[in-house]
């Protein structure tokens, strides 16, 4: 894995600074700590930081094809290049080294943009093609891997895998986007194509930009959709096809010349991929577990498959992390606010693995490819319902009932009825949306400054579930729900944080269960399949059965990470401090009076906002970290037995 960066004019002169690219790939040391590489040229320049996987001797980027015509600074893994080498040396292409860099290069010599239908993989890539005066960017199909890019005042484009890079160029303005705020409020994360920096655009999962000299710059393109193609098939056939997808897609992501690992969280899913990593290893595989203090601790089962697989178990407590000192460190890490409160304990099991190995796998992508989430049984369970009530009745009467129920955050479950009152008055895309939202449209607003919430009347960081689930009207509720997470929260959360908190330690994650053909598959199978008897991943489960304790597969899921509720209510005077301190104060964003009123409710007892608070401790993070605020030395995670 690796850092890129790069300035590209796009009148085709004027010389590159040398300096300012190496200030932006400096920035990305934490990414690349064995090398870096530069090439600069008439109008482009191209910056890299190696963290040496694959061929650590003959890797070394930027990388160029036998005439030195194209050159490419690449961030990422291709699971398939040995199967696409002998295909393209048949076209008369000569490798050079073992690094799978060079297959991207000879992909794009015969085939152009189509080649990225032939990579599988994880990837931000920059391509300069001299001959064709193009500058070619592309990112993987489901966004593992960051790409962020920009127009500064000189009308230069300027590239980067990570916001830090680009905070090196003073010609590009860091202006707050309001959008971006009211985005991160409702939903944690500032989702692509924006950033929280107006003018700083993410280019999205499985797009690709072509930029070519002497044109005005292109729009984005798409150049590859998640397939949602129902398919009939029994539980016996479903298993056996997983087994074997997993098998292989797992078997794929172990290629490397340095020590790899595996999280073993003790859920399904990372446990499933280190049944199947270490029955394909002549040697104990390294295992890694971060553990919580209480209900959260799922330390037993991850020490049963650890036993069951023979692995070399490393274990760490994440009670030490201290969460003011985190969202603080977050705001370097990430570079703009990000809320998702297992990223302090994700960034310590990180640097637990990094003591042991520079590759890690991962479970990420089980819930989403094979319906995990509790959201996917009441969403199912709401559509049931909607289809018995009219439109009129739901927007109407349901709708009344869900604004007048109170909000029972310490009640029973049974009698919290507000949010799938609120799920069913909507429509399937609306509805679903609500159950992903950190906070409701006016509870977000109100805690905005006068100003900010006068320039955000009508912005709907709903919209986004509204198009992805018209991109599959057709498909089943269940399938529909699936893309829309594959879309929004895995991109926009999940493996943002699973790359920024590895890569700060100078890790590489891999995930076999976002196999493009995985993904394919599980989304294809019938929604029984896939939830059954209350419980979601039926079909995973099954497949599973031979190969993992029935008391792991069938248990509840559970969360990586604590609630800081009590934490927040025993610590009010540092939260107060945080949250009503300068930082927020003078962003000039902010409702003090509001931010107050949370942190008053909370502390008597009245209301549980621990989310709410977190996120704007982690806004606070962020803007701390952009006044120039050193980042907090976070504890490192204390080795247990």
């Amino acid at each position: 894995m690796c850092g890129i960066a790069g300035i590209f004019h796009p009148s085709g002169g004027g010389t590159v600074d040398a300096a300012l690219l190496r200030r932006m790939t400096d920035a990305l040391a934490h990414r690349g700590p064995d090398g870096e590489g530069f090439h600069l040229e008439p109008g482009i320049g191209l910056g890299h930081r190696r963290l040496a996987i694959i061929d650590p001797a003959g890797g070394q980027q930027p990388m160029f094809n036998e005439d030195g015509s194209i050159a490419i600074t690449f961030n990422g893994e291709i699971y398939n290049f040995a199967d696409l080498r002998p295909e393209l040396a048949a076209l008369g292409h000569v490798f050079r080294n073992r690094c799978d860099t060079e297959t991207i290069i000879h992909a794009w010599e015969s085939w152009g943009p189509a080649c990225l239908d032939r990579l599988t993989g994880q990837f931000a890539f920059a391509l300069w093609d001299r001959r064709q005066g193009t500058l070619f960017l592309a990112r993987d199909h489901f966004g593992k891997k960051p790409l962020y890019y920009a127009a500064d005042r000189l009308g230069r484009i300027l590239f980067a895998s990570e916001l830090a890079a680009l905070a090196q160029v003073p010609t590009l303005p860091r202006r707050i986007d309001p959008a971006a705020v009211g985005d991160f409020l409702a939903l944690g994360y500032v989702p692509d194509p924006g950033s929280i920096f107006a003018g700083i655009r993410k280019l999205p999962p499985a797009h690709c930009l072509e930029l070519r000299v002497g044109e005005a710059p292109a729009a984005p393109r798409r150049y590859w959709r998640v397939p949602v193609a129902p398919q009939a098939i029994e539980l016996p056939e479903a298993a056996e096809r997983i087994t074997d997808l997993l098998g292989r897609a797992t078997a794929r992501r172990m290629v490397a010349d340095v020590p790899l690992g595996a999280f073993l969280s003790g859920g399904v899913d990372s446990s499933a991929v280190v049944a199947f990593a270490a029955r394909q290893r002549a040697t104990p595989l390294d295992t890694f577990t971060m553990g919580f203090d209480g209900a959260e601790d799922e330390t037993p089962f991850a020490a049963a498959v650890a036993a069951r697989y023979g692995t070399h178990q490393h274990n760490a407590r994440a009670a030490a992390i201290d969460l003011f000192d985190a969202a603080r460190a977050m705001g370097h890490v990430f570079g703009e606010p990000f809320g998702d409160i297992s990223a302090p304990p994700t960034h310590a099991v990180c640097a637990l693995a990094r003591r042991h190995a520079t590759v890690a796998l991962s479970g990420d992508g089980g819930d989403e490819v094979f319906a995990g989430y509790r959201r996917y049984r009441w969403h199912l369970l709401v559509e049931g319902a909607r289809r018995y009530l009219p439109a009129p009745v739901r927007r109407h009467a349901v709708g009344t009932l869900a604004r007048l129920y109170p909000k029972l955050d310490r009640a029973p479950r049974f009698l919290r009825a507000k949010h799938t009152l609120t799920e069913l008055s909507l429509d399937a895309a609306r509805g679903f949306a609500a159950s992903q939202v950190r906070m409701q449209d006016a509870q977000w607003r109100a805690l905005l400054s006068p100003d900010l919430r006068g320039a955000l009347d009508g912005h709907d960081p709903m919209a986004r579930f509204v198009t992805t689930f018209a991109e599959v009207a057709d498909a089943p509720p269940l399938a529909q729900a699936q893309y829309a997470d594959l879309h929004t929260w895995l991109p926009g959360d999940i493996l943002v944080k699973v790359d920024r908190a590895s890569m700060a330690n100078s890790l590489e994650v891999r995930a076999p269960f976002l196999d493009p053909e995985m993904v394919a598959f599980g989304l294809s199978l019938p929604a029984a399949l896939k939830i059954a008897g209350g419980a979601g991943k039926h079909v995973l489960k099954q497949a599973l059965a031979a190969h993992l304790p029935q008391d792991l597969l069938w248990r509840p899921k559970q969360g990586f990470a604590s609630s800081p509720a009590a934490l927040f209510r025993a610590e009010t005077a540092r939260l107060r401090a945080r949250l009503l301190g300068p930082a927020m104060a003078d962003s000039g964003l902010f409702a003090a009076d509001a931010i107050g009123r949370l942190i008053d409710e909370h502390a008597a007892g009245a209301f549980d906002h621990a989310q709410k608070l977190w996120l704007l401790l982690a806004f606070e993070g962020f803007l701390a970290a952009e006044s120039g605020a050193a980042a907090p030395a976070l504890t490192e995670p204390a080795l247990i037995a």
